[in-house]
């Protein structure tokens, strides 16, 4: 499992920056922090944490006019790490949905048993 040093690089930022990047190398960090809602110095951080952990590789654009322009490529590692984290991710959302569920059944349930107790109060 990815310990890349960042608190806020759980599995969920974990997800979408891959999936992101592996959609779009080209992402440039404004991008990504305009997509995930988060600033770009946290994009920053959570970009080099990747790289650190040899899950993302930065390479420069060799025919970009903007020498600073990046692409932020999967490794194989990285390719890897996504698969994991996808199911991960995805065991958390369906334990999340259920847990909703349960929660709006049981105020549906509160919810009726309020009417049946107001209903009967008039009679």
């Amino acid at each position: 499992m990815l310990n890349a040093g960042c608190g806020m690089l759980t599995d969920e930022y974990r997800y979408k920056i891959l999936k992101l990047l592996e959609q779009d190398p080209s992402l440039s960090q404004r991008d990504l922090a305009a997509k995930l809602d988060i600033s770009l110095g946290k994009v920053n951080y959570c970009l080099k944490a990747l790289v650190d952990v040899g899950v993302l590789k930065i390479s420069n654009f060799k025919d970009s006019s903007n020498k600073l322009a990046y692409m932020y490529l999967l490794t194989p590692k990285g390719l890897e790490e996504k698969a994991e984290i996808t199911l991960r991710f995805l065991k958390h959302k369906i334990l999340e949905y259920e847990s909703l569920k349960r929660e709006i059944e049981l105020l549906r349930s509160d919810l009726r048993h309020e009417n049946n107790k107001d209903t009967t109060s008039y009679e």
